[in-house]
């Protein structure tokens, strides 16, 4: 019998009551490894409620006690990492290194959050009028509902909820269904680091859940990470409920390829950024553009890197590159390659019909790469979230810019060359919000914040890092006067500070 995975709520695992769940397989193999439980509308409610209550408390936890439990925990992930990675190999199919470097990305959101005293500190100005102080300060907003990928099962979870929680609000996480267990697992360990009952509570499920939060009154603010429909969905629907919102959508990355570029480190990059996690990153690069004759010198060294791959499953320590998620988005996939040579690609590299020995029933898709790609086609179009590869031709620099400018998603982009005035150009003249000079997947560390533009995201904030800070607390002014020996009287007219 397969395992159940439960929910976690108000401190505690809770078994699914709605009768609905849904499988989670190994990848690698195609088995089915567990069932998860999918929550009804009325045990979101009870996730919700348990944060409320806990949020009137933990509100009033002071700065010093937030910051000794973020600590804690951190050494409890840093300490429990290899085995959240082996949780994410086993759901998600990613290689253990990848899935280790996702634990490290997602130290860095919690060790920013060590320092929340440093950074909820507000402002304050004595004697702005006679007798009068002025200050701002920062509170939490309440409950939060978390919705989170099933690409980053552990690191978009830790990218939002230590900050919402060392800022003082109670989260109720709704993690992917595909790859649930890593959720759990970071529940556990807020709990060993002491984290009241109730601030974190962990809800599995379908969209019934997402739509609750999405509409539930106690449900202050959504932070959301997946693609570009439904984060649009989230924002709006959110919004139209009072909420306030930040919704990370999908990409479609470009990297530019200038003709003076070290073709060795384009190369390696593009492979890297391509192929890495099977392209299921909303940072991967999916297109290429090689300016002038930069494709004719850069083609042979992505197919020679490409040649030299190791597909296979996690359990294989020389793996680079292991499964898709699902079946169904395997079979996705390879229609998208389907589409490009009807469509009249050039396929210089095929992935289609891939078989790794032992594995045969597993959802793998080897590194595809279409030359000779345009704008017209659906596998330039559409974000394919698989390991595909698409070079675009451009004649001029000025064209290939246009090109990026040109596209919905501005999630990320990269230029490669070795002349710092077009690095410098491309960074000003680029309409993206993260941007590489030499550097393919340009995701800033936790003290900065991850947000890209236009259909990428939705809602005022990026994630984690400063802006993280700013979404989930909310700025309140305080104007003070203490009375004086010397009492004005009514005064009716309009306050004039300097009186």
């Amino acid at each position: 019998m397969a395992d159940q995975i439960s929910h976690w709520i108000d401190g505690k695992p809770r078994d699914g009551q709605s009768g609905r769940s849904g499988p989670v397989f190994d990848p690698a193999t195609g088995q089915e490894r567990a069932r998860v439980a999918f929550a009804s509308a009325e045990e979101t409610d009870a996730a919700v409620a348990a944060a409320a209550s806990a949020f009137a408390d933990w509100r009033n936890t002071s700065l010093t006690r937030r910051t000794q439990i973020m600590f804690r925990f951190r050494g409890l992930l840093e300490g429990a990492a290899d085995e959240i990675a082996g949780i994410i190999s086993s759901e998600h199919g990613k290689t253990k290194p990848d899935a280790r470097g996702e634990v490290q990305r997602g130290l860095e959101t919690v060790e920013f959050a060590c320092g929340i005293a440093q950074h909820l500190k507000g402002d304050a100005s004595s004697q702005v009028s006679t007798g009068i102080d002025l200050m701002s300060i920062r509170e939490p907003l309440g409950v939060v509902g978390c919705i989170t990928p099933f690409n980053f099962p552990a690191m978009v979870p830790l990218w939002m909820t230590p900050i919402a929680i060392a800022c003082g609000n109670a989260v109720v996480l709704k993690p992917s269904e595909k790859d649930p267990s890593a959720a759990n697992r970071l529940a556990e360990l807020f709990a060993t680091a002491e984290l009241p009952d109730g601030v974190l509570n962990v809800l599995h499920g379908d969209r019934v859940a997402v739509e609750r939060l999405i509409e539930h009154p106690d449900v202050a603010a959504l932070s959301f990470v997946g693609s570009t429909p439904v984060a649009r969905a989230i924002a709006e629907g959110g919004t139209r409920h009072g909420k306030r919102v930040q919704a990370l959508g999908g990409a479609k990355n470009h990297m530019l390829v200038l003709p003076d570029a070290d073709m060795d480190l384009a190369a390696d990059a593009a492979v890297s950024a391509g192929y890495g996690s099977a392209g299921e990153r909303c940072m991967a690069i999916s297109v290429v553009v090689a300016v002038g004759d930069a494709a004719d010198r850069l083609l042979p060294k992505i197919q020679e890197r490409i040649a030299k791959l190791e597909i296979g499953p996690a359990t294989n320590p020389a793996a680079e590159m292991g499964p898709l998620i699902t079946a169904e988005h395997r079979d996705k996939v390879v229609s998208y390659i389907d589409s490009g040579v009807t469509e009249g690609a050039d396929l210089v590299s095929d992935g289609r019909g891939i078989t790794i020995p032992d594995h045969e029933s597993g959802y793998f898709v080897g590194p595809t790469l279409f030359d000779r790609v345009t704008p017209d086609m659906k596998i330039y179009r559409d974000e394919i979230f698989g390991p595909v590869l698409s070079v675009v031709r451009a004649e001029h620099f000025a064209d290939a810019v246009s090109l990026v400018n040109a596209n919905p998603f501005a999630n990320g982009t990269a230029i490669f060359t070795n002349d710092g005035g077009a690095a410098r150009q491309f960074q000003r003249e680029i309409e993206v919000g993260m941007v590489g000079i030499n550097v393919p997947i340009p995701v800033p560390l936790g003290f900065y914040s991850f947000g890209g533009w236009k259909a990428s995201i939705f809602g005022d904030h990026p994630i984690y890092g400063p802006e993280g800070i700013h979404f989930y607390s909310r700025p309140k002014v305080v104007i003070s006067r203490w009375p004086d020996p010397i009492h004005r009287g009514v005064d009716l007219g309009f306050p004039q500070h300097g009186k």
